[in-house]
């Protein structure tokens, strides 16, 4: 959640923020009464608290008729601080609750407006020209049926819509990619880490994933625990009630991801564009909040490099604030072509969540002057059903078989996917 300092001292960043989200400004006004109140019962109960304290030390002085007295004060006074108490917990939790419904304030710069409102920064690379070559291109799932890789009837009839099998050389590129990505993150000094893929509320709720996001999550209602859409979420919650020495800290977390993808009926129904299961290579980064811009450019440059050492054409785009999700200040994707659709899709993103994961998961890291709250930075490496889309449309040829990327063959063992039979 965003720091109350910053709402009481600049309110005026925080409407602006609301606004450039098409989120509500009125908010941050009813959050500043609140936060009055809040204060107010805080400051009457410690009052009472102190002056209940320094009684019990009279008392214990004191005899006869001002004894008496000071024990029907105590007794009243006992009354008091125990309203007071519940009065203040009562206003801390009704301001609390709504500060957690406002998203991240947003960094200077970022585009205002919702999804389509993105501004394009670089395009690397150039789409091929298929009619050039001499033959139209086939969608990924097409292709993966000619080279027996991807199988989604199978996938339907065992799970329903949205799942599928990677089968043979579709199963031999997951694990190349997944290998590739773990080999990249850990020469880039990342720490690799295999979390878990079920988590509790309140990691879930820590990350910001049980806000604007709620409907895609699955819950395993008997358990309370969540299945997780990202390793972002076990990776955040890796050091949550702690506090963090050794800054920077930088995982790359190797997890299924899990997703109801609500919302998007009638999106992207055919093949393994979006899916409600897949594997991902995520990586994660703890810093000083003051090298969180740095660190976010970072994760930036490393997911161009991967995607160029895939050799994939793709651009990057500088996410408007309506788009952002709840707890990212700023997000980078990049986004890949896809020839069929003749469009850039997404394909990694990168968010600085700057302070705000890190205040609802109460984590803090030790700095020269003491402990402070750190900053959080995400950035996907790899989805690997999107990847697997964009190499096989991209690197297909006119007979079915498909050209691996140079960076790929050690981990595949071959520098073709060819038809089966």
């Amino acid at each position: 959640m965003i720091d109350p300092k910053l709402l009481r001292q600049d309110p005026d960043r925080v409407r602006a923020s609301q606004r450039s989200r098409g989120e509500s400004e009125a908010v941050v006004d009813e959050l500043l009464v609140l936060d009055e109140k809040r204060r107010s019962a805080i400051a009457a109960f410690e009052s009472l608290r102190a002056e209940q304290k320094e009684l019990g030390k009279l008392v214990g002085r004191a005899k006869g008729d001002e004894r008496t007295q000071l024990l029907e004060r105590t007794k009243l006074l006992s009354t008091q601080v125990k309203e007071h108490e519940a009065a203040s917990k009562e206003a801390d939790a009704a301001f609390t609750d709504l500060l957690r419904s406002i998203g991240n304030v947003i960094q200077h710069g970022v585009p205002a407006g919702g999804e389509e409102d993105y501004v394009v920064l670089e395009a690397i690379g150039t789409p091929r020209d298929f009619e050039a070559e001499g033959f139209t291109p086939r969608d990924h799932l097409e292709l993966g049926e000619i080279l027996g890789a991807i199988d989604m009837e199978r996938g339907a009839k065992v799970s329903g819509s949205r799942f599928y099998y990677l089968t043979g050389q579709g199963a031999e590129l997951e694990l190349a990619l997944i290998n590739l990505a773990m080999r990249k993150a850990m020469e880039w000094g990342f720490t690799p880490i295999i979390p878990p893929a079920l988590v509790k509320p309140a990691a879930m709720e820590g990350t910001g994933f049980l806000g604007q996001a709620a409907d895609d999550v699955y819950r395993l209602e008997r358990d309370d625990m969540y299945l997780v859409g990202t390793a972002e979420v076990p990776l955040a919650a890796y050091h949550m009630d702690e506090i963090v020495e050794g800054l920077p800290k930088h995982y790359a977390g190797y997890s299924p991801s899990y997703r109801r993808e609500a919302g998007s009926y009638g999106k992207d129904t055919r093949g393994i564009f979006r899916v409600h299961w897949f594997d991902k290579v995520e990586m994660f980064v703890y810093c000083d909040p003051k090298d969180a811009e740095t660190e976010h450019h970072r994760l930036l440059a490393f997911e161009r490099e991967f995607l160029e050492a895939l050799e994939i054409p793709f651009r990057v785009i500088d996410v408007a604030a309506g788009d952002l999700g709840l707890s990212a200040s700023r997000k980078f994707d990049c986004e890949a072509w896809l020839p069929t659709q003749e469009a850039y899709r997404e394909v990694t993103s990168t968010s600085n969540c700057t302070d705000f994961q890190a205040r609802r998961l109460n984590i803090r890291g030790r700095f020269e002057d003491g402990t402070s709250t750190l900053a959080t930075l995400n950035g996907t490496l790899c989805a690997v059903t999107r990847i697997i889309v964009m190499l096989l449309e991209n690197h297909q040829q006119a007979d079915g078989s498909v050209h691996v990327p140079l960076a790929l063959r050690p981990y595949l063992g071959r520098d073709m996917l060819v038809p089966r039979g």
